[in-house]
């Protein structure tokens, strides 16, 4: 529990915002049960639901998220200006204003005071709570923190038409579409209010659960966790153990197999020439991460058992992650020099071969050295 006095001083309500979640919520879960029960929805105000749930998710994650947040790649303005339409039928704030706070929760992350979204003052107050009480109103339109996005004349144009926009997507959208598939009410409740709701609770569930729910296999300097489930939930945002390790990524997962649709989104964008610069924390980079983690884990775990030869053990384990990151770096090295041979052709095939030898050996080595690390950490699992 938090012990600065401050905090026994509630701040006051934000009455527009308790507003908002509260009517939104109230119709979501009593007039959509009660519609679907009298009246039914049809497949295609379903299927529209779904498609404007992921159009806002998306706009958030991607957009929001990693492009203007993070600056992880760049994208085309009419890309840009996608973002900005979404973001404001997501009902999140402006761009500007949502970065700003984001950018403030990396900077100083799990710090009760300075954290927007702290999740050490628990699950409700990450999740939701800090968006009821003006908790933080001396910094409400302070913008130094998001100077570059100032220059977007986008991020500019949907910062000062935020409301209008709001208004325009969430009621506009709703209902044209309900007018011309006939159906105007079930489109209001499912289009408009239910997708709203659920739209908010999932990003919110990567300030609080995410925090608190999952692994941490790159780092345990803050509470941010890995969760296959939170990352279905959030459209790939629950890898947020290494998003917060290496948050000018643009990916969250890094396996292929690991579900990241923001992630394919932009990978596609790339692809058709709608985005570029995508940034990439290299493979070795990570690698060591995971070992150092482990390493520490592995250290904590023995310290708190009981072992005559405690310290002889954690010697040798100290010496193995030595010699493994020592092979680690000389295996991406070779890889570094093979690459780079590849592409110059006036190196003789000789020397490429050599070079090739020389890599595969020392992949090898660096193979077998995390079979031996693997094995070690694992006793003390």
């Amino acid at each position: 529990m938090p012990t600065n006095p401050q905090y026994n001083k509630k701040p006051a309500i934000i009455w527009l915002n308790v507003s908002v979640f509260l009517i939104t919520f109230l119709v979501a879960i009593i007039g959509v049960p009660l519609y679907a029960y009298f009246q039914g929805f049809s497949s295609t105000t379903i299927i529209m639901a779904i498609v404007s749930l992921s159009f806002c998710e998306l706009s958030i994650t991607a957009g929001y998220h990693r492009l203007w947040s993070h600056k992880a790649y760049k994208a085309n303005p009419v890309v840009r200006f996608v973002y900005a339409i979404g973001g404001a039928f997501a009902v999140q704030n402006s761009a500007l204003h949502w970065c700003s706070d984001h950018r403030i929760h990396h900077q100083h992350v799990d710090d009760n005071d300075r954290d927007p979204y702290s999740a050490k003052r628990g699950f409700w107050y990450s999740h939701i709570g800090w968006m009821l009480r003006e908790h933080q109103a001396h910094r409400y339109h302070d913008y130094k923190n998001v100077i570059d996005m100032q220059k977007d004349k986008i991020v500019m144009w949907q910062h000062k038409h935020y409301l209008t926009l709001t208004l325009l997507t969430n009621f506009g959208i709703p209902i044209l579409f309900g007018l011309l598939v006939g159906e105007l009410w079930g489109s209001i409740l499912l289009v408009g209010f239910l997708r709203l709701v659920v739209s908010h609770h999932l990003t919110f569930f990567i300030n609080s659960l995410a925090h608190m729910w999952g692994s941490q296999p790159y780092s345990d300097k803050n509470t941010a966790k890995d969760s296959v489930v939170m990352a279905v939930l959030t459209f790939g945002e629950g890898y947020h153990n290494f998003h917060h390790a290496f948050q000018y990524d643009y990916r969250n997962a890094i396996k292929w197999w690991q579900y990241d649709p923001t992630k394919w989104l932009i990978q596609i964008l790339s692809l058709t020439g709608l985005a570029n610069s995508l940034k990439r924390i290299s493979e070795e980079k990570i690698a060591k991460a995971i070992a150092t983690q482990e390493l520490n884990k592995t250290k904590t775990k023995l310290i708190q058992l009981s072992l005559p030869n405690k310290e002889a053990i954690i010697e040798n384990l100290q010496e193995e992650y030595e010699q493994l990151v020592i092979k680690l770096n000389a295996y991406y090295s070779a890889k570094k020099a093979c690459l780079e041979s590849k592409k110059d052709q006036m190196i003789q095939n000789v020397e490429k071969s050599k070079l090739k030898q020389h890599y595969n050996e020392l992949k090898l080595s660096w193979s077998a050295q995390q079979q031996v690390w693997q094995n070690l950490v694992h006793q003390y699992a």
